[in-house]
């Protein structure tokens, strides 16, 4: 018998999928997971991929020779974006106001056609996400974008370089939320802290507050 869920993948004590909700949303995510975060106990973006039916979970390292990608990236049907804050992403808003976005996750191309949207995430370290970026070419032709300023997280119990960085599910709530103001994403974030909690109430007492809380 398998110590691990065959749906989320994490082991069975741990199991997040009594806190999924199955969400209905107009922009897919695609998500480029690397292949060393496949199974960390704490990973987020399988939160995604089990309540968006519509997402896509890859994994791998290299994506410029990935067939599932290409075949996504292929399909002119859609407009793709990458949320990734380069030298020349925009801001998520800017971006499909230029292509005058509609609030059910379309946006208009120059021919006018309205086109569903799909925005891929990367999910790693930053510098995990950056060799990614780096060795993935189709990647780099994507016109990038990137989330507005000031957002925090609320990953508490894994230290990030700033207050500033965020989970996969929490950039994939913050782009749903913007595209598609008039959907609540919200039981993304519920059960990326129910998971949270969870780890922290397996922690002997005083873990917590030594390690991750400031003063």
């Amino acid at each position: 018998m398998s110590r691990y869920c065959l749906q989320c993948g994490k082991s069975l004590k741990a199991c997040i999928c009594q806190w999924i909700q199955t969400l209905e949303s107009d922009v897919e995510l695609i998500i480029l997971q690397h292949s060393s975060e496949q199974h960390k106990p704490m990973g987020t973006a399988k939160i995604l991929s089990l309540s968006l039916p519509n997402s896509a979970l890859i994994v791998g390292e290299n994506f410029s020779a990935n067939d599932a990608l290409n075949q996504l990236l292929s399909d002119e049907e859609y407009r793709h974006y990458i949320l990734y804050p380069s030298d020349v992403s925009e801001l998520a808003t800017q971006a499909l106001l230029n292509t005058h976005s509609t609030n059910q996750g379309l946006a208009v191309d120059k021919s006018h056609s309205i086109k569903p949207v799909r925005v891929i995430l990367l999910d790693g370290t930053w510098k995990k996400a950056y060799k990614m970026w780096q060795l993935s070419s189709n990647l780099q032709s994507l016109p990038c974008i990137h989330l507005p300023k000031g957002l925090r997280g609320n990953y508490r119990i894994r230290k990030a370089p700033s207050e500033n960085s965020l989970s996969t599910v929490e950039a994939g709530f913050y782009i749903l939320s913007i595209l598609q103001p008039e959907r609540n994403f919200s039981p993304l974030l519920a059960a990326f802290d129910q998971m949270i909690q969870f780890q922290i109430d397996q922690m002997p007492p005083g873990v917590f507050e030594q390690n991750y809380i400031k003063n």
